[in-house]
């Protein structure tokens, strides 16, 4: 496992939660950001990205001051799209254990091609 890895799977720790108060509600929380930026692991140049992350709470919610410090850190990593991804997919599942959650990145287009990821689970 390189370093990187091994720092990207300790950035879940910056998120904090805070309580659902309508835990029996059946309603969606949406982000969305384009501040999310990290390194790309073969040319070292910043790769940009819209993530856009929708769940829907059981018991615990995202503090939003905790998730832009958590997009910040991934500035200086060096991954892949679809590393990135499943990170913060697993690291959002793992925290919440929401009824659903969606987390798709948008890759800002490099050489012409544009490239769109994502990873759901739930109803």
């Amino acid at each position: 496992m390189t370093e990187d890895l091994k720092k990207l799977k300790k950035l879940r720790d910056t998120l904090e939660v805070i309580p659902n108060n309508y835990p029996k509600a059946d309603y969606p929380v949406k982000f969305e950001t384009s501040e999310l930026s990290a390194l790309c692991p073969f040319t070292s140049h910043p790769d940009f990205y819209t993530l856009i992350i929708t769940y829907k709470p059981e018991k615990l919610l995202v503090e939003l001051k905790s998730l832009k410090l958590y997009i910040e850190k991934f500035r200086n990593l060096r991954t892949t799209h679809e590393t990135l991804l499943n990170i913060i997919f697993e690291d959002f599942k793992s925290l919440l254990s929401p009824k659903f959650l969606r987390v798709e990145l948008q890759v800002n287009v490099r050489g012409g091609i544009k490239t769109t990821l994502y990873r759901e689970e739930g109803e």
